[in-house]
């Protein structure tokens, strides 16, 4: 039985994860459950899952869900510090980290540094600082298990493999505008950039598909899950969302998971692992005229997979000005404040424009985030004036 910590329990990651777990009460229990801002439904799977502890990151919720619960035994606590804190907890075995973007960071370094077993499903955390938290895994001697699709993939892909790999081949949907003209991405809305054509997400990762940014992201995750070189990572469109990756090895072989569009295979993959579990998840139909195609990316039409791989060619905090500055550009973006291309030229005016530190530290990374926030919001302000 493991007790498990979901950091971000109310996303699509989070819900789907407690679907998982639902369905094998004889491996898991829930020990942890997080939200930021949805204490109505943090509230709901508190009731139904009965964790430990729950703690909303609003501390401005604190009173509504101490009140919803007061008739339970589950502890409350409030505030990000107190995410950290209880992921340390002796009696959580795997944290699950599905947190959005920069707030994944700390408690991912928290839960490290007290040796659990992660199973991330934040990319932004390796993103904005891979070096520093492969150093800790290593030191701490704990795992970290990829969720993302992809990541997945190469994961299973590898496992029991001694042959060193050549590359890997990371897979894109393209998103809803892939066959869009420069004029057509112009005249994109959000709710457009809503409509992913085979994954359901949450909107941030949404957009990130749609702006093949969630792919860049993905190429720097790759580099450190792996250990591998920038010049070994490929990408390639493919539009059925079926292979979900692919592993080149240095003999020429390729082995590759497929699979339905389902996060909730990666999720169980990763908190079954080393074993796999039966499910009742949809199956591949291969009779049912089964189309795999594959197309090279346009960095043309969409820039931001070469912003990512250039802010992975320069290293030190310039993947975490990546990472910021994409953050509060897509935030923007969903407000109507600026349009869908004028994302990827904000990312790059503030990538040029950011201080450069080779080798930084914990400290380093936190005010390379602000900063960035600071100035590409001021860039997004001026688009406004």
């Amino acid at each position: 039985m493991k007790n498990v910590a979901i950091l971000g329990s109310t996303g699509s990651i989070g819900t789907q994860a407690l679907q998982v777990i639902e369905s094998n009460p004889e491996l898991f229990s829930v020990e942890l459950l997080t939200a930021q801002n949805n204490w109505k439904l943090l509230v709901s799977q508190a009731l139904k899952y009965q964790p430990n502890a729950v703690v909303i990151g609003n501390d401005k919720y604190y009173v509504n869900v101490k009140s919803a619960l007061e008739k339970t035994d589950i502890k409350i606590f409030a505030g990000k510090n107190s995410i950290a804190d209880c992921v340390r907890s002796a009696q959580v075995d795997m944290v699950l980290v599905a947190l959005v973007g920069f707030a994944g960071l700390e408690p991912t370094i928290s839960a490290i540094k007290a040796g659990k077993t992660i199973a991330l499903a934040n990319k932004e955390t390796l993103v904005v600082a891979g070096e520093l938290i492969s150093e800790l895994a290593m030191e701490h001697k704990a795992s970290v298990l990829p969720v993302d699709s992809e990541h997945s993939a190469i994961f299973q892909s590898i496992v029991g493999e001694r042959s060193p790999i050549e590359k890997i081949i990371l897979t894109a949907s393209g998103g809803p505008f892939r066959n869009f003209s420069l004029e057509q991405l112009g005249r994109v809305t959000p709710s457009d950039a809503l409509q992913h054509p085979n994954w359901c997400m949450g909107n941030k990762i949404t957009v990130d598909s749609a702006s093949l940014m969630n792919k860049g992201l993905e190429v720097i995750e790759a580099r450190w899950l792996f250990n591998l070189k920038p010049s070994q990572i490929e990408v390639v469109v493919h539009p059925q969302s079926i292979v979900h990756s692919m592993v080149q090895f240095e003999d020429g072989s390729v082995k590759a998971q497929l699979g339905l569009p389902d996060m909730r295979i990666p999720i169980q993959y990763a908190l079954t692992y080393p074993f796999r579990v039966k499910s009742d998840f949809p199956r591949i139909n291969f009779g049912n005229n089964l189309q795999l195609t594959f197309e090279r990316p346009d960095t043309v039409r969409f820039p931001n997979l070469a912003l990512a791989r250039e802010a992975l060619e320069r290293g030190g905090n310039m993947p975490c000005v990546l990472n910021a500055a994409n953050e509060v550009a897509v935030e923007g973006f969903l407000e109507q404040s600026i349009g869908f291309m004028q994302m990827s030229e904000i990312i790059a005016e503030v990538m040029s424009k950011s201080s450069y530190i080779a080798y930084p530290s914990l400290d380093d990374y936190k005010m390379t985030d602000i900063e960035t926030r600071l100035k590409t919001a001021e860039l997004i302000s001026q688009n406004l004036a």
